[in-house]
C-alpha cells in the first residue's frame, strides 16, 4: 500500500503580520500601512477618567479596558507621559505629576493586585502572585494622584507582564490620552490588522503557540480512512473582513495521483479520495466547530460535517466585517482503492488570509 504524507507548507515563526508558520498573509489597506510585528497584544476600549482635571489637582484616576491574552499576568503598570502614548518611545515625565502617593481604592475583573514599591512618580505599578488570567474588562481606581503643574494633552501607557516585577517583555499593550485643565483636541489614527497564522496545534487563540506544519498519514489501505486536522486561528479590524482561502494540489507521486474530491461527498473506503472540510465530524470522527468570539463563518461545501471537499483556490471561510480572533480546524481524509499506484505522495497546501480596509 502506497505511503502518504500531506506538508502544510514551511514552517515560520509566527508574527502578527507576514508569513505566519505554514500560512501566506496577503492584506490591502488604503491610506495606511501596516504595523510591524509586536510582542505584546493591544488592550481594547481603553479609557482613563480623572475625577478633578484641574492643575496641580489631587485627583482620582480610574483606568479600564479589555485585556487581550490567555496569559498568566503578575504585573501592571501605568506609564504617564508628556510626548507620546506609544509603547517603544521614551517616556517623559510630566511636571509636577505625581502618582507616588496613590492609593488604590478598588479592582475588578483582574484582582489581587497591590501596589508595587516600584512605583514612581510618573509610573504606577501593580503586583500580585502571577495567576493565570483571561480576556475580561478590567478597572482599577486610585486616589491621591497630583496631576501636572501645566494645562495640556498627556498620554498613558498600559502593559501588562506576566512577572511579578514588570520584567521581560509585556503580554498585553495599550495606549490613551487626557487632558489637564482644558477640552480635549486629539489627532490620532487606528493602524490596520490583520491576524492569521496555522499549525497542527495553537493554544489559547495565540499565534505565538503554534506549532507544526507537517502531517504524516503513514501507510495507508483500502480498508481504512486516514485522517489529519490543522488549527487556523484569524482576527481582524478590516471594515469589509477577510477571506481565508486554500491553494494547493491533491496528493501526488509522480504521474500517480489521488482524486481530489471537486463537490461535497461522504468518505468512501476504498474508493480514490482526497477532501476537507471545517467541521467536526463523526464519519471519520475527525475535526471541531469553529471557535471563538468572532463571527466569521464556513464557506459552503466545507461546512456540512461528514462531507468533504477540495479544489484549489476554494475560499473555506470569511467574514463582512470587522471579527475578533476565529480558530478554525481544518480536517483532511484520504481513501485509497485496491488499485491505487504504490509511492511516496505528497501535498503542500497554502492558506492565504485576504483583508479588505
Amino acid at each position: 500500500m502506497p505511503t502518504i504524507r500531506l506538508q502544510i507548507s514551511p514552517t515560520n515563526k509566527p508574527r502578527i503580520l507576514g508569513v505566519i508558520l505554514s500560512a501566506l498573509l496577503v492584506a490591502l489597506a488604503i491610506g495606511a500601512p501596516f504595523l510591524s510585528s509586536v510582542s505584546a497584544l493591544q488592550l481594547q476600549n481603553r479609557e482613563v477618567r480623572i475625577s478633578n482635571s484641574s492643575v496641580s489637582a489631587t485627583s482620582n484616576y480610574r483606568f479600564s479596558f479589555d485585556t487581550a491574552s490567555s496569559s498568566n499576568i503578575g504585573s501592571v503598570r501605568f506609564q504617564l507621559c508628556s510626548n507620546s502614548p506609544l509603547q517603544n518611545e521614551p517616556c517623559t515625565a510630566p511636571t509636577g505629576l505625581d502618582v507616588s502617593g496613590a492609593t488604590l481604592l478598588a479592582q475588578s475583573g483582574m484582582t489581587g493586585f497591590t501596589i508595587s514599591p516600584l512605583t514612581t512618580a510618573n509610573e504606577l505599578i501593580l503586583t500580585r502572585t502571577s495567576a493565570a488570567a483571561t480576556p475580561v474588562a478590567v478597572a482599577y481606581e486610585f486616589s491621591d494622584i497630583t496631576n501636572p503643574t501645566s494645562i495640556g494633552t498627556y498620554f498613558g501607557r498600559i502593559e501588562t507582564f506576566t512577572s511579578e516585577d514588570i520584567t521581560g517583555l509585556a503580554v498585553d499593550f495599550g495606549g490613551l490620552a487626557f487632558q489637564i485643565n482644558g477640552g480635549l483636541t486629539l489627532q490620532t489614527e487606528v493602524p490596520p490588522y490583520l491576524l492569521f497564522c496555522s499549525g497542527i496545534t495553537i493554544q489559547a487563540y495565540d499565534c505565538d503557540t503554534a506549532t507544526g506544519s507537517y502531517i504524516d498519514f503513514g501507510d495507508f489501505s483500502p480498508s481504512i480512512t486516514n485522517t489529519g486536522t490543522t488549527q487556523l486561528l484569524v482576527g481582524t479590524n478590516a471594515e469589509f473582513g477577510y477571506t481565508l482561502r486554500v491553494t494547493g494540489t491533491t496528493l501526488t507521486s509522480g504521474i500517480n495521483t489521488i482524486n481530489q474530491l471537486a463537490s461535497p461527498d461522504v468518505s468512501k473506503r476504498g474508493q480514490s479520495q482526497f477532501g476537507m472540510n471545517l467541521r467536526a465530524n463523526g464519519t471519520p470522527p475527525v475535526g471541531a466547530n469553529v471557535q471563538g468570539p468572532g463571527a466569521a463563518t464556513v464557506a459552503v461545501g466545507y461546512n456540512q460535517p461528514n462531507f468533504y471537499q477540495f479544489n484549489n483556490g476554494d475560499i473555506v471561510a470569511s467574514s463582512v466585517s470587522t471579527d475578533a480572533y476565529r480558530m478554525f480546524t481544518a480536517s483532511y481524509v484520504v481513501n485509497v482503492s485496491q488499485n491505487q499506484a504504490p509511492g511516496y505522495y505528497v501535498a503542500t497546501l497554502v492558506y492565504i488570509a485576504l483583508a479588505s480596509f
